[in-house]
Parts: structure tokens; C-alpha cells; sequence
């Protein structure tokens, strides 16, 4: 219960700071039919699949080693997908993400 207080104290304190509309209207684009391109998609499903992953392991302590064979598709699709929107951060992050997948995949599967 306290992680949720702490995470709602920090997060409405970098709101407050940046604007509780602006990032409305960034959370809004995503009812906006024009946002989801392909690469958007992708995006949206590799942050979220990495979610599954360190969500479980930082909560509750349980690793779910088997879905980095997700994450390494989606963080390979993600690289190309920082191609299209020029982000080298993405790429780097990424990359470090598929050696991650692939320790944990190696380390099971051996």
C-alpha cells in the first residue's frame, strides 16, 4: 500500500510540474485514430509486455523468465521502430533490453 502512495505522491508532483494539461492531452492522443501508425503499435505493446515482466519481479518477486521471448521480439521491433521516429535513446535501450531477454532465456533454457 505504501508503494501506491509513494508512486501517487510522485507522480502528481511531476504532473503538477509539467502541467496537468499538457499531459492530458498527451494521454488523449491516444483516443485519436491518426496516432496508431505501426510503429506507435509496436510502441505501445513492447513497454507494455516489459511492464509484465518487472512489474511481477519488483512486486511480488516472481520472474516470468518466459516472456522475454517476447520482449525480445518486440524490443527488436521497437529498434526499428526508433528508426522511424529518430530516437538513438530508444535504440540504445532497446538493445540493452535484447541482452537482458537473452541472459534470462540462456540462463533457463540451459
Amino acid at each position: 500500500m505504501k508503494y501506491i502512495i509513494i508512486f501517487t505522491i510522485f507522480l502528481s508532483a511531476l504532473y503538477i510540474s509539467i502541467g496537468w494539461n499538457k499531459i492530458r492531452d498527451r494521454y488523449k492522443m491516444y483516443l485519436n485514430k491518426e496516432y496508431w501508425t505501426n510503429y506507435n503499435t509496436i510502441e505501445l505493446m513492447a513497454w507494455l509486455t516489459k511492464a509484465i515482466i518487472i512489474i511481477p519481479g519488483l512486486v511480488f518477486g516472481v520472474e516470468l523468465w518466459y516472456m522475454h521471448f517476447i520482449t525480445l521480439l518486440t524490443s527488436s521491433l521497437l529498434i526499428w521502430a526508433s528508426m522511424r521516429k529518430s530516437l538513438p535513446t530508444l535504440i540504445f535501450f532497446n538493445s540493452i533490453w535484447i541482452c537482458i531477454s537473452l541472459t534470462i532465456l540462456i540462463r533457463h533454457l540451459t
